[in-house]
């Protein structure tokens, strides 16, 4: 029977509410699963004081280091950063990070395969260049390089000489000179922003929507599709749920918007969805193990990738939240077989 660890920084496992649900995973597959923080590893000794869950309680047992490691939580210190190091030195983690949104579009451009999927895009040196985006787009979307869960998005529409800025589902008319100040005031701040043409995509009731598409490795190592969820926004452009934006069942949205050719839009997706997994875990050097590729459908139906995001997360909806913890698992006793080979 395999051991697994899930890492994270937060002490308490009640606190992250998916360590429940990984834990009954690992059950219902046969594998020993404890919890643990940086702060329970003993380096020296290669032992960890790991949490498992028995009969309602997490308890706490010394043990060895596990065969497997699901890091489900960043390193957030130096003294984090060391353990995760040293950990990983010694066993497999199920994740790897992928970079920003421009790293990525650059690795995803000079793969060449699935080129012609991405929004151009450019980080932003000078409001200069943002109005010469403007004059060539109409419309502009600028969004943090790092940035997660809708924060930070801003629309910008030209309108004869006045500009219409969209942010946090406020709308507001600018002359160029306000909006070089509220470009200014983007441009000096810490994180990047990048700029991006804005593709429409709506339902058919006229609201900004996109897809998440979310795959997992399998037992067998293979990417697989976990589930695809539109994501409709209650106002303006940003569609995250953490933003205000909802979800819909996937194959209702899909007989809703299309039709008759719901079904090929369906089988579309889908197999954009492992496909582009597949030729994207190639561009690492680490093996992937989980991945929510955004992205949008534009008025003729071809799908423009959004964003890519490392460690997705997923609405409690139609079980999404158990296929994830037990796609994890199988995972996790694939990654321990091959070490043993």
């Amino acid at each position: 029977m395999i051991t697994l660890g899930m890492l994270h920084y937060r002490k308490d496992p009640q606190t992250v509410f998916k360590s429940y649900t990984y834990a009954a995973a690992a059950k219902m597959e046969d594998c020993n699963f404890f919890y643990f923080t940086p702060g329970m590893v003993d380096m020296d000794k290669e032992k960890i004081k790991g949490l498992f869950y028995e009969n309602g309680d997490w308890i706490e047992k010394k043990v060895p280091y596990p065969d497997v490691i699901y890091n489900a939580g960043g390193a957030k210190t130096k003294m984090q950063i060391n353990v995760h190091d040293h950990l990983s030195e010694r066993i497999p983690f199920t994740s790897h990070p992928i970079g920003d949104k421009m790293s990525v579009f650059n690795r995803i451009m000079k793969g060449k395969d699935f080129a012609q999927y991405l929004i151009p895009s450019e980080k932003i040196l000078s409001h200069r260049r943002v109005f010469e985006l403007i004059d060539k787009y109409k419309e502009l979307v600028i969004k943090p390089v790092a940035g997660a869960q809708g924060i930070g998005i801003l629309s910008i529409k030209k309108k004869d000489n006045l500009f219409e800025l969209e942010e946090n589902k406020n709308t507001i008319t600018l002359s160029k000179t306000d909006l070089e100040d509220k470009l200014t005031d983007l441009l000096i701040q810490d994180d990047a922003f990048l700029a991006q043409p804005y593709i429409e995509s709506k339902t058919t009731d006229g609201l900004s929507l996109d897809l998440r598409l979310h795959v997992q490795k399998s037992r067998e190592g293979m990417w697989i599709l976990t589930t695809i969820f539109p994501r409709i926004a209650a106002k303006g452009i940003v569609t995250n749920i953490h933003s205000g934006g909802y979800v819909s069942d996937f194959t209702i949205f899909l007989k809703t918007q299309f039709g008759d050719e719901y079904y090929n839009m369906k089988r579309y997706l889908e197999r954009f969805a492992v496909l582009f997994a597949n030729h994207f875990d190639s561009l690492y050097e680490e093996p992937l193990d989980e991945l929510g590729i955004d992205v949008c459908l534009d008025n003729k139906g071809k799908i423009w990738i959004l964003e890519v995001n490392w460690r997705p997360g997923i609405p409690i909806l139609f079980r999404g939240e158990i296929d994830v913890a037990k796609n994890t698992i199988l995972y996790c006793k694939y990654l321990a077989e091959q070490m043993e080979n």
